[in-house]
């Protein structure tokens, strides 16, 4: 089966390698079909990945059809035929945090693609807990189930009020996913940007009217639309440490920030703005099962489609050559997606 494994930083290297012949117990193998491209495959690709080793096979965010289902107790929860979006965080079960019902910051986390391989090869195994079936989504928006569950579980943590206004910063693929999920809470969003492009694709193909340029004055333009406050609520999914260190400004007095990017590197913050303006701080991790469950829902419901996200198709055999573009931001890529099969 044809495998591309990350050999070292800047290095996509195409295999042919012997498939799993049949699933443990406990698991399914399925066939991967699509797999997004992240910024954590970007910053695994440059060398500035947080918990990676080379040489890996990334790509967690995929679209996969079960070819066999390994011994199991209980009904089953997956059949033979099936198309599913996977949850790719393998957690514990055990440490205080999957007791606590938090498995997606387990203190033990492996995620595939990151701390494991992941999906950018022909076929592959999956636990049957990590399969969120979806027979009526097609190949795209099953691809999108993962980031999308990223930010429904940022704007689920946050605990959003209807009407609230709420500023997103980073308006990458996280970005909009926590921006579309703040949205379908009710609260009034609006979006902070450096790319023009990518500010542009937000009024135009998103339809999210409030936009902030970053490029000019942004306390200006926030109070312009919000009649002259701050928003209560904040996400930071840049990743970048000197926006979420930025971001403490920009949150109301009684207001909450919620750091969805992260980054290896150290942030630090007022105190004294800390304090002031008594802030609640707080970071999101991952997605939950209920996460997928509610964005699989909402786009069968019809909500939107994620599918205009993808900017990007690429074979196996080109994504070598194609990949170094999609790390420029004048390239416009908003997604990337390879056709695995």
């Amino acid at each position: 089966m044809q495998t591309i494994v990350l050999e070292a930083p800047g290095s996509f290297i195409l295999h042919d390698t012997t498939a799993p012949a049949k699933p443990a117990p406990g698991h399914a193998l399925v066939r991967v079909r699509q797999v997004g491209i992240c910024g954590s495959d970007l910053h695994a690709y440059r060398g500035s990945q947080t918990f990676f080793t080379y040489p890996r096979i990334v790509g967690h965010e995929l679209a996969v059809e079960v070819l066999a289902v390994g011994e199991h107790e209980g009904p089953p929860t997956v059949a033979v035929g099936d198309r599913c979006a996977v949850e790719p965080y393998l957690n514990c079960g055990q440490c205080i945090a999957c007791r606590r019902g938090r498995g997606n910051c387990c203190v033990d986390m492996q995620v595939l693609g990151v701390h494991l391989d992941g999906g950018l090869q022909e076929v592959i195994t999956v636990p049957l807990g990590k399969l969120h079936v979806a027979p009526s989504l097609s190949l795209d928006q099953l691809t999108l189930v993962e980031p999308l569950a990223i930010g429904a579980h940022a704007v689920r943590r946050a605990e959003v009020a209807p009407g609230e206004w709420t500023l997103v910063i980073g308006a990458g693929p996280i970005g909009q996913a926590v921006a579309t999920f703040a949205r379908v809470a009710g609260a009034t969003v609006m979006v902070m940007e450096l790319s023009d492009h990518r500010l542009a694709f937000c009024r135009q193909r998103l339809g999210l009217a409030h936009t902030v340029d970053a490029k000019r004055d942004i306390l200006a333009q926030m109070q312009a639309l919000t009649g002259g406050d701050l928003p209560t609520l904040v996400f930071d999914a840049t990743g970048s440490p000197r926006s979420m260190m930025d971001a403490f400004q920009w949150v109301a007095h009684s207001g909450k920030l919620v750091l969805v990017g992260h980054n290896p590197a150290e942030i630090t913050f007022s105190d004294p703005l800390l304090h002031a303006r008594e802030l609640t701080v707080m970071g999101s991790r991952n997605a939950l099962p209920e996460d997928f469950a509610q964005v699989i829902a909402t786009l069968e419901a019809g909500a939107f489609d994620p599918a205009l996200w993808i900017s990007e198709r690429a074979r196996p055999e080109e994504l070598a050559a194609r990949f170094p573009r999609w790390l420029e931001p004048e390239s416009g890529v908003i997604k990337p997606v390879v056709m695995m099969g």
